[in-house]
């Protein structure tokens, strides 16, 4: 089988889970040779039959910003996914608990770019130079992968575990706030559940999207004004069930809300 067939064949296994909200097996165990560009390939074909059916991309996120999650898969940097519109969710929204599998609720920084940011070489005071605003976010990650039994190249291939996003209303230039120290606190149902500080993404939140411009670079691809971009979780993501209330509140930056019903 070549690998093209496979990489279709592979899309066509995450695409038929998320439409079915059944998991599927680890893309690991049907093709154990899986590489990690292999992987992100298929994440690629995956986008592109959602684009080709009308879908727009709204921009990036990184994972796999924690040096505890890089070190359980056994990886030594980030990973990244692909937004799409249809996976923003106003802020104070509802989400349907039964229109995704499995999902986990995690609070980052997003950025805003107000110009393109092309790799390689592109440093963290690029994108400190390239981004509007920063605002901040919900992530709600999900996989198509039964039971979250994944390793790198299974959440590479299902778009780095994407689910949907939620912005909060609150737009702040840079020069206005110390990335590094942002202070958040995520609450379920009114209960702190973990708190975090900006430097919990790999130091620098800014650093995570200079990692993703030059990376985009291996694949054609690189980050445009106006894309929205998910920086990071700064701490642990938190499993969401049917009526759950997530509130995340961060330091100048802000509140962000999602139900679950």
């Amino acid at each position: 089988m070549s690998l093209a067939i496979e990489t279709k064949d592979l899309s066509d296994i995450l695409i038929s889970a998320e439409e079915t909200k059944k998991g599927v097996r680890p893309l690991t165990e049907l093709a154990p040779n899986l590489t990690i560009d292999e992987a992100y390939r298929i994440q690629l074909a995956t986008i592109e039959k959602k684009i080709s059916e009308g879908q727009v991309i709204s921009g990036k996120k990184i994972g796999l910003t924690s040096l505890a999650m890089q070190q359980l898969l056994g990886v030594d940097e980030p990973d990244y996914g692909h937004l799409l519109h249809s996976m923003e969710i106003c802020n104070g929204g509802t989400v349907s608990r039964d229109s995704l599998l499995q999902p986990k609720v995690e609070a980052e920084i997003a950025f805003v770019l107000k110009k393109d940011l092309i790799g390689p070489n592109v440093t963290v005071a690029d994108v400190l130079e390239a981004t509007d605003y920063i605002q901040p976010a919900i992530e709600i990650v999900d996989s198509r992968v039964e039971n979250w039994k994944i390793k790198l190249c299974d959440t590479v291939a299902d778009n780095a575990s994407s689910g949907l996003y939620v912005l909060g209303e609150k737009k702040l230039a840079l020069d206005e706030v110390d990335l590094k120290e942002i202070k958040m606190e995520l609450y379920r149902n009114g209960v702190l559940e973990n708190e975090g500080v900006g430097k919990a993404a790999l130091g620098n939140p800014a650093y995570c999207v200079a990692w993703l411009a030059n990376k985009l670079t291996t694949y054609g691809i690189h980050l445009k004004a106006n894309e929205v971009i998910l920086s990071g979780a700064l701490s642990a993501a938190v499993n969401a069930n049917k009526g759950d209330v997530f509130f995340a509140k961060f330091d100048s930056l802000g509140e962000v809300e999602v139900r679950f019903d």
